[in-house]
């Protein structure tokens, strides 16, 4: 599903990650996460693609809310987790949207 953003502009962050073979708890804590950034000041949508390379861009009023979110609680623990267990590797790149448009059917 496309986020439904407004007028730029706003923030994107950016999640790259190739994953290991653990699965162990991933598809509860993406769900947790989800929800948990659904709650945050300042969150705007998300959009996901997982398959060999996972793309996660979430979409910011601010860079304050960005910097909050990455030190939730329990977005440290999923982190941590992210690092022991989950990818292989990953980067993270947050951009300022200028401009946006898009087509609707």
């Amino acid at each position: 599903m496309i986020a439904n953003t407004p007028k730029p502009p706003y923030y994107a962050v950016i999640f790259s990650s190739v994953r290991t073979k653990v699965d162990h708890g991933y598809a509860e804590m993406t769900q947790r996460m989800m929800h948990l950034a659904e709650k945050q000041d300042g969150f705007l949508g998300v959009e996901s693609a997982r398959e060999e390379l996972g793309i996660t861009v979430s979409y910011w009023t601010d860079l304050e809310s960005i910097k909050k979110w990455k030190q939730n609680s329990e977005h440290l623990i999923a982190q941590n987790k992210g690092r022991m267990e989950w990818y292989k590797h990953y980067k993270t790149r947050i951009s300022k949207v200028e401009r946006d448009y898009g087509f609707y059917k």
